[in-house]
């Protein structure tokens, strides 16, 4: 019997590969080949080709019923604890209408990037409604169709500040003529995460990232400083009033942005009505699962003054001669498009479909349903915080929304965090006490088991929480919201589940995805999701674990990311890989800033220069610039080769200050560069390194 009728027969390949041999025949006659092997060889030169087979390991390729398994049992090294660690990070109820019909659904999850809008009216349609629940919410006129995450949004908006500041470069600034200022100011009670991004974003490109309580920052406020972010709530969960200390920045010429809580901000005096030119958070509460830390929507929003210094995309809306109404795409990355070496952004795209399952979301729930959840969260996390006084315990005093911390010497924050974990619960843990954030799946019995994990002592809680539940009466808040949101129809029409259904649809026939055609558009954010791939994204071992979970509870992940890792370490020949960065623009950001650690690690900081020729991805110019390096452009042969006359001439000139050279490989003319190997060297014999944006 010949081995090969013992492989698995439902390989990827043969399901999602889908011409025939007769169909691959008929085009390979069309083209002048006789074999797949042929056309590869005339395409892909010999200099580069691949001389030894893969180390994937020896049970690859495997069926998908064979993958599933095998997901099923790193599933299970998971351990899925009720999480109110907050930080950022909520368990939400995804409305089973939503689930079912976006984030299971492939006339949602195949689309292609909307990059052409005739093609794309359900998105864009579905992204105008998460604009408009952005600007409501925030109360600023102005909001792009969503960034990579909160921490990113942060740093888009610290340089955003910078760009805007009195004496900045820019056609903003033109004629104020006075000193640039490279001072951002960010509150430290601000999630430790973001402040670690803006840290990282800062310093290449000469921001002085400080940071302070709000009384530093307000006795710090002089004419270097560019911008102030404020966190609101804190990450330790207060509710500050801001507003003096906004007024005081913008009488200093700093601006103001405010990290927010989306589904705070229906109970709260909203960002732009305190003052704050610019607003960012993550609309990850908003029925979008955890998935230890995401892909999930953040948001940015500003006033009109910023447009010039927006990143990413605003959907914007036309009405023909005859009053109908089509969507396009106002502003699309256009640091990449316009500005290349002069960006200020690397951002080319959007979480769009995280985007479109918070913006159904809130379609779903209309205000007074958004509202109703607030409410609830707010109710528990008041009840817990009654609770845990009458157990002799101090949360720390000031209005809140959802978190509490408490205060606790070393030994009574382990008994306390023990007593948690026996019990399910994962907490916050600070060096000097704990953290507990409520969310939308709050309920009665998670009350209960908290409480009871801070009764340290007693065989059972000393007190009725249902007594607690009637007595207990919602902290004042002087903050309290009183402008209406959301009253656009859209979100008061689909509230029952068939009529949402029915408008789910409607917008899916109106785009294009793998559902309806093959997409020949080629790009870096092609998509080709198996359903046998979507699956496990679904599944609660994967999505309901907090992304700070203790690192014992995710053996899952955990093998994962190692497989992973080695694998494009293989494909790659590179001695390790980081799956960090969340996007293919970071990771030439990420690549590039591993360089220019390199050369300061040598003592020749002054290398700088970063070579990058006209056929690379627009966002390569713009990482390089926010890394902190000087583009020279090389300039491209006929044929969309790199012009090796011209590459030798600029590594000669720019020699001692040659940092780095960027490629895309493929480049976006889609050629494989045979002369590749030559590159590389000219550019090491000037000293400088070389970072390629490629597709494994």
């Amino acid at each position: 019997m010949h081995s090969d009728l013992l492989a698995p027969s439902d390989t990827f390949a043969r399901r999602h590969i889908s011409p025939s041999e007769t169909e691959i025949a008929e085009m390979l006659a069309q083209l002048g080949y006789h074999s797949l092997d042929e056309l590869a060889t005339a395409v892909v030169p010999a200099e580069i080709r691949l001389k030894k087979p893969l180390a994937l390991g020896e049970r690859l390729p495997l069926g998908e019923h064979e993958l599933l398994e095998e997901m099923q049992n790193l599933a299970a090294d998971n351990v899925v604890l009720r999480s109110f660690i907050g930080q950022g990070y909520y368990d939400t109820v995804t409305p089973p209408v939503i689930l079912r019909n976006v984030f299971e659904d492939p006339g949602w999850y195949t689309q292609y990037t909307p990059y052409q809008a005739e093609i794309s009216q359900g998105r864009l349609e579905a992204l105008i409604n998460y604009q408009t629940m952005i600007e409501d919410l925030t109360a600023l006129p102005m909001a792009n169709a969503s960034l990579l995450d909160e921490a990113t949004a942060a740093a888009e908006a610290m340089n955003m500040c910078v760009e805007h500041a009195p004496g900045a470069e820019g056609p903003a600034e033109q004629g104020r003529g006075s000193k640039p200022r490279q001072v951002f100011w960010v509150q430290a009670e601000t999630h430790p995460q973001t402040i670690s991004v803006m840290h990282t974003r800062a310093e290449p490109l000469g921001i002085v990232l400080r940071v302070g309580t709000v009384h530093e920052i307000a006795a710090a406020l002089d004419p270097e400083v560019a911008g102030v972010l404020l966190s609101y709530p804190t990450t330790d969960g207060r509710i500050e009033d801001y507003r003096g200390l906004i007024s005081q920045a913008h009488a200093a010429g700093a601006s103001v942005v405010m990290a927010s809580d989306l589904l705070a901000l229906t109970l709260l005096i909203p960002p732009g009505e305190l003052g704050a030119d610019i607003a960012i958070g993550s609309a990850q509460r908003f029925g979008v699962p955890m998935g230890f830390g995401g892909p999930h929507a953040a948001f940015l929003a500003a006033k009109d003054d910023f447009r010039r210094q927006m990143p990413g995309r605003i959907i914007g809306a036309s009405r023909d001669a005859k009053g109908k109404v089509a969507f396009r795409l106002a502003l699309q990355t256009r640091e990449q498009h316009i500005r290349r070496e002069k960006a200020t952004s690397n951002i080319c795209t959007a979480q769009v479909l995280l985007a479109v399952m918070a913006s159904m979301y809130a379609v779903y729930h209309g205000p007074e349903g958004l509202t109703r959840i607030a409410e609830r969260v707010r109710g528990f996390t008041a009840v817990i915080a009654a609770g845990l006084g009458k157990l002799g315990y101090r949360v720390r005093p000031g209005a809140y929304f959802d978190t509490l911390r408490i205060d606790l010497d070393a030994h009574k924050q382990a008994e306390v965090l023990a007593r948690a974990i026996d019990r399910g619960l994962n907490l916050r843990r600070y060096d000097d006490g704990v953290g507990i954030s409520c969310d939308e799946t709050t309920n009665h019995t998670d009350v209960h088991d908290l409480l009871e994990a801070f009764a340290v002592g007693h065989d059972e809680l000393p007190f009725e929480v249902a007594a607690l539940v009637e007595g207990t009466e919602l902290p004042m808040l002087a903050l309290r919201r009183s402008s209406p949101f959301l009253t656009h129809p859209t979100f008061h029409r689909y509230h029952a589940e068939h009529e949402m259904l029915r408008y789910l649809n409607r917008l899916t026939t109106k785009d294009l995805s793998l559902t309806t055609s093959m997409i020949p558009l080629g790009s870096c954010t092609m998509k080709l999701n198996a359903t046998a791939e979507m699956l496990p994204v679904t599944w609660p071992e994967f999505g309901r674990l907090h992304p700070f979970a203790p690192a014992e509870q995710w053996g899952g992940y955990r093998a994962m990311f190692d497989q992973l890792e080695a694998w494009l370490a293989e494909i790659t020949g590179f001695a390790a890989v980081s799956l960090q960065p969340n996007s293919g623009a970071q990771g030439e950001y990420t690549g590039l800033l591993a360089i220019r650690a390199y050369h300061r690690a040598r003592n020749e900081a002054h290398r700088t220069i970063c070579l990058i020729p006209q056929s690379a991805h627009g966002t390569n110019p713009a990482s390089a610039v926010l890394a902190g390096m000087q583009v020279v452009v090389v300039a491209s042969a006929a044929d969309g080769t790199i012009d090796m006359a011209d590459l030798r001439a600029k590594a000669e000139k720019h020699g001692r200050q040659l940092g780095a050279l960027m490629v895309t490989y493929p480049s976006t003319h889609g050629v494989f560069e045979s002369t590749i190997r030559e590159v590389c060297d000219i550019v090491h014999r000037h000293g400088g390194q070389s970072t390629w944006t490629a597709r494994t």
